[in-house]
Protein backbone atom coordinates (compact mmCIF):
# COMPACT_ATOMS: atom_id res chain seq x y z
CA UNK A 1 0.00 0.00 0.00
CA UNK A 2 1.11 3.60 -0.47
CA UNK A 3 2.93 5.33 2.34
CA UNK A 4 0.70 7.48 4.57
CA UNK A 5 -2.21 5.08 4.09
CA UNK A 6 -0.72 1.96 5.68
CA UNK A 7 -2.45 0.28 8.62
CA UNK A 8 -0.83 -2.88 9.88
CA UNK A 9 -2.76 -5.81 11.28
CA UNK A 10 -1.73 -6.55 14.85
CA UNK A 11 -1.01 -10.21 14.18
CA UNK A 12 1.99 -9.35 12.02
CA UNK A 13 3.44 -6.76 14.39
CA UNK A 14 3.05 -7.95 17.98
CA UNK A 15 6.18 -7.82 20.10
CA UNK A 16 7.22 -11.35 21.00
CA UNK A 17 6.11 -11.01 24.63
CA UNK A 18 2.58 -9.90 23.69
CA UNK A 19 0.78 -13.15 24.42
CA UNK A 20 -2.24 -14.82 22.88
CA UNK A 21 -4.00 -14.22 26.18
CA UNK A 22 -3.41 -10.47 25.82
CA UNK A 23 -4.75 -10.60 22.27
CA UNK A 24 -7.90 -12.36 23.41
CA UNK A 25 -9.06 -9.14 25.02
CA UNK A 26 -12.61 -9.62 26.26
CA UNK A 27 -12.83 -13.17 24.91
CA UNK A 28 -15.48 -14.66 22.61
CA UNK A 29 -17.95 -12.16 21.25
CA UNK A 30 -15.47 -9.32 21.75
CA UNK A 31 -17.20 -5.98 21.24
CA UNK A 32 -15.34 -3.74 23.68
CA UNK A 33 -13.96 -1.45 20.99
CA UNK A 34 -17.45 -0.87 19.65
CA UNK A 35 -18.56 -0.84 16.03
CA UNK A 36 -20.14 2.58 16.59
CA UNK A 37 -18.11 5.28 18.28
CA UNK A 38 -19.07 8.82 19.22
CA UNK A 39 -16.01 11.10 19.42
CA UNK A 40 -15.76 14.73 20.52
CA UNK A 41 -12.95 16.67 18.89
CA UNK A 42 -11.81 19.99 17.43
CA UNK A 43 -10.89 20.94 13.86
CA UNK A 44 -10.59 23.77 11.37
CA UNK A 45 -12.58 24.18 8.17
CA UNK A 46 -11.07 25.74 5.02
CA UNK A 47 -11.79 29.35 4.12
CA UNK A 48 -13.54 28.41 0.90
CA UNK A 49 -16.35 26.74 2.84
CA UNK A 50 -18.28 30.00 3.14
CA UNK A 51 -17.18 31.21 6.57
CA UNK A 52 -18.85 34.35 7.87
CA UNK A 53 -16.77 37.48 8.56
CA UNK A 54 -14.83 37.06 11.80
CA UNK A 55 -15.12 33.28 11.71
CA UNK A 56 -11.58 31.90 11.85
CA UNK A 57 -12.77 28.43 10.95
CA UNK A 58 -12.17 26.76 14.33
CA UNK A 59 -14.78 24.18 15.31
CA UNK A 60 -15.68 21.86 18.19
CA UNK A 61 -18.20 19.06 17.84
CA UNK A 62 -19.01 15.37 17.73
CA UNK A 63 -18.50 12.76 15.02
CA UNK A 64 -20.14 9.35 14.90
CA UNK A 65 -18.00 6.60 13.39
CA UNK A 66 -19.82 3.44 12.28
CA UNK A 67 -17.13 0.92 11.40
CA UNK A 68 -19.57 -1.76 10.27
CA UNK A 69 -21.40 0.57 7.89
CA UNK A 70 -18.23 2.34 6.75
CA UNK A 71 -19.61 5.76 7.65
CA UNK A 72 -18.28 8.87 9.41
CA UNK A 73 -21.01 11.41 10.22
CA UNK A 74 -20.86 14.85 11.81
CA UNK A 75 -23.54 14.96 14.51
CA UNK A 76 -23.07 18.57 15.54
CA UNK A 77 -20.57 21.40 15.57
CA UNK A 78 -20.09 24.93 16.85
CA UNK A 79 -17.75 27.71 15.80
CA UNK A 80 -15.34 28.77 18.53
CA UNK A 81 -13.36 32.02 18.75
CA UNK A 82 -9.93 30.36 18.68
CA UNK A 83 -8.30 26.98 18.35
CA UNK A 84 -9.43 24.29 20.80
CA UNK A 85 -7.07 21.65 22.18
CA UNK A 86 -7.88 19.09 24.89
CA UNK A 87 -11.28 17.57 25.63
CA UNK A 88 -12.75 15.70 28.59
CA UNK A 89 -15.53 13.12 28.30
CA UNK A 90 -18.29 13.51 30.90
CA UNK A 91 -20.40 10.87 32.58
CA UNK A 92 -23.62 12.19 31.00
CA UNK A 93 -22.30 11.56 27.49
CA UNK A 94 -21.23 15.15 26.94
CA UNK A 95 -17.80 16.74 27.00
CA UNK A 96 -15.70 19.74 27.94
CA UNK A 97 -13.47 21.47 25.38
CA UNK A 98 -10.59 23.77 26.32
CA UNK A 99 -9.01 26.54 24.26
CA UNK A 100 -5.39 26.19 23.16
CA UNK A 101 -2.87 28.34 25.07
CA UNK A 102 -3.14 31.12 25.93
CA UNK A 103 -6.76 30.01 26.05
CA UNK A 104 -9.56 32.37 26.96
CA UNK A 105 -12.58 30.06 26.89
CA UNK A 106 -13.91 26.75 28.16
CA UNK A 107 -17.16 25.14 27.03
CA UNK A 108 -19.43 22.22 27.79
CA UNK A 109 -21.10 20.32 24.97
CA UNK A 110 -23.73 17.60 24.94
CA UNK A 111 -23.63 14.19 23.28
CA UNK A 112 -24.84 15.69 19.99
CA UNK A 113 -22.16 18.37 19.89
CA UNK A 114 -24.41 21.24 20.99
CA UNK A 115 -22.89 23.82 23.34
CA UNK A 116 -24.79 24.01 26.62
CA UNK A 117 -22.41 26.18 28.68
CA UNK A 118 -19.51 28.57 28.08
CA UNK A 119 -16.93 30.31 30.22
CA UNK A 120 -15.31 33.45 28.81
CA UNK A 121 -12.17 34.21 30.83
CA UNK A 122 -12.16 37.84 29.70
CA UNK A 123 -15.70 38.35 30.97
CA UNK A 124 -14.78 36.58 34.22
CA UNK A 125 -11.73 38.87 34.52
CA UNK A 126 -9.33 35.96 34.83
CA UNK A 127 -5.76 37.02 34.10
CA UNK A 128 -4.18 33.64 33.48
CA UNK A 129 -4.61 31.79 30.20
CA UNK A 130 -5.69 28.17 29.83
CA UNK A 131 -3.08 25.70 28.61
CA UNK A 132 -5.49 23.40 26.79
CA UNK A 133 -6.30 20.60 29.27
CA UNK A 134 -8.70 19.90 32.12
CA UNK A 135 -9.47 16.90 34.33
CA UNK A 136 -12.25 16.17 36.84
CA UNK A 137 -12.01 15.13 40.46
CA UNK A 138 -13.04 11.58 41.35
CA UNK A 139 -16.43 12.74 42.66
CA UNK A 140 -17.03 15.02 39.67
CA UNK A 141 -17.49 18.15 41.80
CA UNK A 142 -14.33 19.92 40.72
CA UNK A 143 -12.36 20.56 37.57
CA UNK A 144 -8.62 21.18 37.43
CA UNK A 145 -7.24 23.23 34.54
CA UNK A 146 -3.59 23.97 33.71
CA UNK A 147 -2.79 27.65 33.23
CA UNK A 148 0.04 30.13 32.70
CA UNK A 149 0.49 33.59 34.18
CA UNK A 150 1.09 36.04 31.30
CA UNK A 151 3.26 38.34 33.43
CA UNK A 152 5.96 36.00 34.71
CA UNK A 153 5.27 32.74 32.80
CA UNK A 154 4.65 30.76 35.99
CA UNK A 155 2.52 27.62 35.87
CA UNK A 156 -0.70 27.13 37.82
CA UNK A 157 -3.53 24.68 38.37
CA UNK A 158 -6.96 26.26 38.78
CA UNK A 159 -9.72 24.53 40.75
CA UNK A 160 -13.12 25.10 39.14
CA UNK A 161 -16.68 24.34 40.16
CA UNK A 162 -17.84 21.64 37.73
CA UNK A 163 -21.36 23.12 37.64
CA UNK A 164 -20.48 26.75 36.92
CA UNK A 165 -16.92 26.36 35.52
CA UNK A 166 -15.92 29.29 37.78
CA UNK A 167 -12.50 29.28 39.42
CA UNK A 168 -12.71 28.81 43.19
CA UNK A 169 -9.06 28.15 44.08
CA UNK A 170 -5.61 27.77 42.55
CA UNK A 171 -2.16 26.43 43.33
CA UNK A 172 1.26 26.35 41.74
CA UNK A 173 2.13 23.63 39.24
CA UNK A 174 5.72 23.83 40.55
CA UNK A 175 7.04 24.48 37.08
CA UNK A 176 6.51 26.36 33.85
CA UNK A 177 4.15 25.54 31.00
CA UNK A 178 1.93 22.91 32.70
CA UNK A 179 0.13 20.98 30.00
CA UNK A 180 -1.90 17.79 30.47
CA UNK A 181 -2.88 16.53 33.90
CA UNK A 182 -4.46 13.25 35.03
CA UNK A 183 -5.86 11.89 38.26
CA UNK A 184 -4.23 8.88 39.89
CA UNK A 185 -6.23 6.08 41.50
CA UNK A 186 -5.66 7.63 44.94
CA UNK A 187 -7.08 10.96 43.78
CA UNK A 188 -3.78 12.82 43.55
CA UNK A 189 -2.95 14.79 40.42
CA UNK A 190 -0.12 14.10 37.97
CA UNK A 191 0.85 17.20 35.98
CA UNK A 192 3.24 17.42 33.04
CA UNK A 193 5.14 20.71 33.26
CA UNK A 194 6.36 21.25 29.71
CA UNK A 195 9.16 23.47 31.04
CA UNK A 196 8.94 26.21 28.40
CA UNK A 197 8.73 29.74 29.82
CA UNK A 198 6.19 31.59 27.67
CA UNK A 199 5.15 35.18 27.11
CA UNK A 200 1.61 36.55 27.14
CA UNK A 201 1.00 35.30 23.58
CA UNK A 202 2.14 31.77 24.37
CA UNK A 203 5.51 32.04 22.62
CA UNK A 204 8.73 30.75 24.15
CA UNK A 205 10.69 33.50 25.85
CA UNK A 206 14.12 33.93 24.30
CA UNK A 207 17.04 33.01 26.51
CA UNK A 208 14.97 31.03 29.03
CA UNK A 209 16.22 27.51 29.76
CA UNK A 210 13.75 24.62 29.59
CA UNK A 211 12.91 22.80 32.83
CA UNK A 212 10.31 20.09 32.22
CA UNK A 213 9.07 17.95 35.09
CA UNK A 214 6.38 15.54 36.17
CA UNK A 215 4.79 16.49 39.48
CA UNK A 216 2.39 14.80 41.85
CA UNK A 217 0.09 17.17 43.74
CA UNK A 218 -2.48 16.97 46.51
CA UNK A 219 -5.64 18.35 44.84
CA UNK A 220 -7.08 19.52 48.17
CA UNK A 221 -4.13 21.70 49.13
CA UNK A 222 -1.84 21.91 46.11
CA UNK A 223 0.98 20.42 48.19
CA UNK A 224 3.87 19.01 46.18
CA UNK A 225 4.08 15.25 46.79
CA UNK A 226 6.83 14.43 44.29
CA UNK A 227 8.72 15.81 41.31
CA UNK A 228 10.66 13.98 38.60
CA UNK A 229 12.89 15.21 35.77
CA UNK A 230 14.62 13.60 32.81
CA UNK A 231 18.38 14.02 32.37
CA UNK A 232 17.84 15.90 29.09
CA UNK A 233 16.14 19.25 29.90
CA UNK A 234 15.22 19.76 26.22
CA UNK A 235 12.67 16.93 26.33
CA UNK A 236 9.35 18.59 27.06
CA UNK A 237 6.76 16.40 28.78
CA UNK A 238 3.38 17.17 27.20
CA UNK A 239 0.68 14.48 27.14
CA UNK A 240 -0.18 11.66 29.53
CA UNK A 241 -1.96 8.30 29.46
CA UNK A 242 -2.44 5.51 31.97
CA UNK A 243 -1.70 2.04 30.68
CA UNK A 244 -4.36 -0.64 31.07
CA UNK A 245 -3.79 -3.16 33.85
CA UNK A 246 -3.84 -3.69 37.61
CA UNK A 247 -0.62 -1.74 38.22
CA UNK A 248 -0.61 0.68 35.32
CA UNK A 249 2.31 2.70 34.12
CA UNK A 250 2.02 6.35 33.21
CA UNK A 251 3.12 7.04 29.63
CA UNK A 252 4.38 10.52 28.82
CA UNK A 253 4.53 11.82 25.24
CA UNK A 254 7.59 13.99 24.62
CA UNK A 255 8.27 16.91 22.29
CA UNK A 256 11.94 17.78 21.82
CA UNK A 257 13.10 21.38 22.04
CA UNK A 258 16.77 21.05 21.09
CA UNK A 259 18.32 23.98 19.26
CA UNK A 260 19.81 21.74 16.58
CA UNK A 261 17.36 20.12 14.16
CA UNK A 262 19.39 16.91 13.99
CA UNK A 263 19.13 16.49 17.76
CA UNK A 264 15.40 17.20 17.73
CA UNK A 265 14.45 14.63 15.11
CA UNK A 266 16.61 11.93 16.73
CA UNK A 267 15.16 12.48 20.21
CA UNK A 268 12.97 9.87 21.97
CA UNK A 269 9.22 10.44 22.15
CA UNK A 270 8.27 8.36 25.21
CA UNK A 271 8.99 8.52 28.93
CA UNK A 272 7.47 6.10 31.46
CA UNK A 273 6.76 6.61 35.17
CA UNK A 274 6.06 3.62 37.44
CA UNK A 275 5.12 5.56 40.57
CA UNK A 276 8.69 5.92 41.74
CA UNK A 277 11.00 6.21 38.74
CA UNK A 278 10.80 8.29 35.56
CA UNK A 279 12.88 7.00 32.66
CA UNK A 280 13.28 6.75 28.89
CA UNK A 281 12.61 3.11 27.97
CA UNK A 282 13.68 3.39 24.34
CA UNK A 283 16.01 5.54 22.28
CA UNK A 284 14.17 4.67 19.05
CA UNK A 285 14.18 7.86 16.97
CA UNK A 286 11.45 7.01 14.47
CA UNK A 287 9.09 9.38 16.24
CA UNK A 288 11.13 12.32 15.00
CA UNK A 289 11.30 13.88 18.45
CA UNK A 290 7.60 14.86 18.44
CA UNK A 291 4.68 12.86 19.82
CA UNK A 292 1.33 14.58 19.35
CA UNK A 293 -0.77 12.23 21.49
CA UNK A 294 -0.56 9.03 23.54
CA UNK A 295 -3.10 6.35 24.44
CA UNK A 296 -3.25 2.98 26.20
CA UNK A 297 -2.51 0.02 23.94
CA UNK A 298 -2.32 -3.80 24.12
CA UNK A 299 -0.43 -5.57 26.88
CA UNK A 300 -0.06 -2.59 29.21
CA UNK A 301 1.71 -0.45 26.61
CA UNK A 302 1.06 2.73 24.65
CA UNK A 303 0.51 3.97 21.12
CA UNK A 304 2.05 7.33 20.26
CA UNK A 305 1.23 9.49 17.26
CA UNK A 306 4.44 10.75 15.64
CA UNK A 307 2.49 13.42 13.80
CA UNK A 308 5.33 15.03 11.86
CA UNK A 309 6.65 11.65 10.70
CA UNK A 310 3.23 10.30 9.70
CA UNK A 311 3.54 7.28 11.99
CA UNK A 312 1.78 5.63 14.92
CA UNK A 313 4.15 3.64 17.10
CA UNK A 314 3.40 0.98 19.71
CA UNK A 315 5.50 0.52 22.85
CA UNK A 316 5.12 -2.65 24.94
CA UNK A 317 6.67 -3.18 28.42
CA UNK A 318 7.61 -6.75 27.49
CA UNK A 319 9.95 -5.40 24.79
CA UNK A 320 10.80 -1.99 26.23
CA UNK A 321 13.60 -1.00 23.85
CA UNK A 322 11.41 -1.32 20.75
CA UNK A 323 8.78 0.81 19.05
CA UNK A 324 6.57 -1.10 16.61
CA UNK A 325 5.10 0.66 13.59
CA UNK A 326 1.34 0.09 13.47
CA UNK A 327 0.21 2.80 11.03
CA UNK A 328 1.51 5.24 8.46
CA UNK A 329 -0.93 8.04 7.76
CA UNK A 330 -0.89 11.66 6.75
CA UNK A 331 -0.60 13.75 9.93
CA UNK A 332 -1.96 11.27 12.49
CA UNK A 333 -2.45 12.81 15.89
CA UNK A 334 -5.54 12.32 18.07
CA UNK A 335 -5.79 8.86 19.65
CA UNK A 336 -8.69 7.28 21.52
CA UNK A 337 -7.96 4.01 23.30
CA UNK A 338 -10.37 1.10 23.05
CA UNK A 339 -12.17 0.39 26.34
CA UNK A 340 -10.12 -2.80 26.75
CA UNK A 341 -6.83 -1.07 25.92
CA UNK A 342 -6.33 -3.36 22.91
CA UNK A 343 -6.46 -0.80 20.13
CA UNK A 344 -6.86 2.83 19.15
CA UNK A 345 -8.95 5.01 16.90
CA UNK A 346 -6.77 7.53 15.06
CA UNK A 347 -7.70 10.96 13.75
CA UNK A 348 -5.54 11.83 10.75
CA UNK A 349 -5.33 14.43 8.03
CA UNK A 350 -7.42 12.48 5.52
CA UNK A 351 -9.79 10.59 7.78
CA UNK A 352 -10.41 8.21 10.66
CA UNK A 353 -8.40 5.01 11.12
CA UNK A 354 -8.61 2.03 13.46
CA UNK A 355 -5.81 -0.26 14.64
CA UNK A 356 -6.80 -3.05 17.02
CA UNK A 357 -5.38 -6.38 18.17
CA UNK A 358 -8.52 -8.35 17.30
CA UNK A 359 -10.25 -6.31 14.61
CA UNK A 360 -9.26 -5.68 11.02
CA UNK A 361 -7.54 -2.34 10.35
CA UNK A 362 -9.81 0.23 8.71
CA UNK A 363 -9.73 3.78 7.41
CA UNK A 364 -12.54 6.08 6.30
CA UNK A 365 -12.49 9.61 4.90
CA UNK A 366 -13.84 12.65 6.69
CA UNK A 367 -17.34 13.62 5.50
CA UNK A 368 -16.04 17.06 4.42
CA UNK A 369 -12.77 18.94 4.08
CA UNK A 370 -11.27 19.69 7.49
CA UNK A 371 -7.98 19.83 9.39
CA UNK A 372 -8.28 17.89 12.67
CA UNK A 373 -6.66 19.10 15.87
CA UNK A 374 -4.49 17.17 18.35
CA UNK A 375 -7.02 15.35 20.52
CA UNK A 376 -10.36 13.59 20.70
CA UNK A 377 -12.28 11.66 23.35
CA UNK A 378 -14.76 8.80 23.13
CA UNK A 379 -18.19 9.65 24.53
CA UNK A 380 -20.62 7.28 26.19
CA UNK A 381 -23.22 5.95 23.76
CA UNK A 382 -26.63 5.01 25.14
Amino acid sequence: MRRRTLLLGAGATWPALYSARDAAGAGPGFTAHGEVERLATAWRVPAEDGRAPGDGGDRVGVFEVDWAAGRVALLGETAVPARAHGLLALADGGFLAVAHRPGRWLLRGDAEGRVVQRLDLDAARERRGLNGHVVASADGRWLFSTETDPVDGSGWVAVRDARTLARVAEFSSHGADPHQLLAASDGTLLVANGGIVRDARGRQRAGEAMDSSLVRLDPATGRLLGQWRLADPALSMRHLAWAAGDEPLLGIALQAGHAQAAERVAAPVLAVWDGERLHLPTADGRGGGYAGDIAAAPGGGFVLSAQKQGRCLWWHPGAPEALTLVAELREPCALAAAPDGAGVSISAGRGVARWHARLAPRMMAWPAALAPDNHWVRLAVA
